[in-house]
């Protein structure tokens, strides 16, 4: 280790280059993962080196110091030509993200230039059924994506937003109308009882509602999807640590909290209002006037120590600017806006005779075009891996029951919020199929669009959970979705995990409509 700082301190390492740190891992055991070098800096004359792990989340980013660093694999960042150069063509410059956003929708072929209103087919038509091997198969369309879009693994085959178009055959036609998901799926109930098999009858016209290419991210609001990440500045956590009550947050990403509490060893907020201080003595005479003991709005829902509160982002600007500062410390992939006016924010907290402390919390806009029920969700470090991030989701849920429409999450999920959405609707999901009875001695059946409803999970979402789980397969003409033992051994040890769940009764919510409220 000493000879490898004696090599970092006698080798210049500058901004871009690339090299082995020491990490430890999960196990606690020595890694060298290939790292780059992101900035510099000399503390006590010694000198820490910020670094990003090649593919790995940027939450593990960190400041190291020398001994930390293989020299021996040094790669130093390659020179820029003098002119610039695109797809290895000289003399062609790099393009804006506008002009390659025009260059990619008028190069993309005539199978998958789709307008926004344009269904895309997610199953088959019977015609096409002889040739469906797998349903339903879904591969990238050719969309432009941001560089934060490509870390979400998997995300195209579980959010819906991308499918497969299946080139049109000679002589073929499809229906335009959209009735597959109305077909009624009969449920067989094999003599082993923990064994059913759900028969999709092969639908004339099947063809989803989901969005051909996906429009660019919203550019107003709260939090939204941020092409940004190659600013060095915002690739970089500037928050040491956060003091929140009894609890002190290591963050994970950038936050634009103001430049000069940036430097400061701890960043002091109050758990009821968000306010961000520089001191402990400045929070100890904030908290003797601040008269907050629970989040500001409605307290809609409450059943024990949980409580929900709705704030509305134009009549609680402050504290909804606040808490989307927070919130950015641990959600990649937005940046902040201090536009929360169109916003709704759900904040969930637990209660004890101090007060109602923050958990977590999901915004929603007030008018979606999208269908969207949730654009951020978080739950706060502390309360992580207890259940309480399904339970927010669960919660989204029910006021989009409430509010008799489906919704689905705006995109794209972290890596987190992905996992944690694709266990709800799993079991979600299962949980409608397994309790389906036999009617009248028959095979109890039921449509995709009677899951959609009863959930209020989008379509969409239900389809590709149905994938994701890898269910579905084609049988003798028709599609199958098989619930073998493994699957329903494995759903019902997880339920009985899931000790937390929403209480429909317990919700005192009353939806507004607010396209006739001008200016809200």
């Amino acid at each position: 280790m000493t000879k490898m700082a004696d090599n970092a301190s006698s080798v210049e390492i500058v901004e871009g280059c690339r090299l082995p740190v020491l990490r430890k891992n999960q196990e606690h055991e020595d890694e060298w993962p290939l790292a780059e070098i992101l900035s510099v800096k000399e503390v006590s004359s010694r000198k820490l080196y910020y670094v990003h792990y090649i593919d790995f989340n940027k939450r593990l980013d960190e400041w190291v110091t020398g001994d930390r660093l293989d020299m021996k694999k040094l790669q130093f960042p390659k020179k820029e030509a003098k002119t610039p150069t695109k797809n290895g063509l000289p003399g062609s410059r790099p393009s804006s993200p506008e002009r390659e956003v025009k260059r990619k929708v008028e190069t993309v072929p005539l199978a998958t230039q789709v307008s926004p209103a344009t269904p895309v087919p997610s199953l088959p038509s019977s015609a096409e059924a002889s040739q469906a091997s797998v349903f339903p198969a879904v591969r990238e369309t050719n969309t432009f994506k941001s560089r934060e879009d490509h870390e979400q693994i998997s995300s195209l085959t579980t959010n819906g937003t991308a499918r497969r178009l299946i080139p049109a055959q000679p002589g073929r036609k499809r229906k335009a109308n959209c009735g597959g998901t109305d077909e009624m799926i009969k449920v067989l109930q094999y003599n082993n009882p923990q064994s059913a098999s759900v028969f999709l009858p092969p639908p004339e016209d099947s063809q989803d509602s989901s969005d051909g290419i996906p429009s660019a991210p919203r550019m107003t609001g709260s939090l939204v999807s941020d092409r940004s990440h190659d600013d060095i500045v915002t690739r970089m956590k500037n928050i040491e640590c956060i003091e929140l009550g009894r609890h002190r947050l290591k963050p994970w990403y950038f936050s634009p909290y103001p430049q000069e509490l940036t430097t400061l060893p701890i960043l002091y907020l109050c758990e009821f209002c968000l306010k961000y201080l520089k001191s402990l003595k400045c929070l100890q005479r904030h908290l003797t006037k601040c008269n907050l003991r629970h989040p500001p709005g409605n307290e809609i829902y409450r059943k024990g120590t949980i409580s929900f509160f709705e704030i509305d982002g134009r009549k609680n600007k402050t504290y909804s600017q606040n808490l989307c500062l927070l919130a950015k410390c641990f959600l990649d992939h937005k940046t902040l806006y201090y536009d929360t006016d169109p916003f709704l924010f759900y904040v969930m907290t637990e209660y004890d005779p101090k007060g109602f402390h923050i958990v977590g919390y999901f915004s929603k806009e007030k008018e979606s075009t999208e269908d969207y029920n949730v654009a951020c969700i978080l739950t706060l470090p502390p309360y992580q891996r207890r259940g309480y991030g399904k339970l927010l989701i669960e919660f989204s849920y029910e006021l989009s029951k409430v509010e008799g429409k489906t919704g689905t999450p705006e995109k794209p999920l972290s890596d987190l919020g992905l996992l944690s959405y694709r266990s709800y609707w799993s079991q979600t999901i299962l949980e409608i199929l397994m309790d389906l009875k036999p009617d009248n001695g028959e095979r109890p059946q039921i449509t995709i669009n009677e899951i959609s409803e009863i959930t209020s999970v989008k379509k969409e979402d239900v389809i590709s959970t149905l994938q994701y789980l890898n269910l579905i397969n084609y049988y003798k003409g028709q599609y199958i979705l098989t619930l073998s033992e493994d699957i329903v051994d494995g759903h019902e040890r997880a339920m009985q995990k899931r000790h937390l769940r929403i209480d429909p009764k317990c919700l005192h919510f009353t939806p507004k409509d607010w396209s006739k409220r001008g200016k809200w």
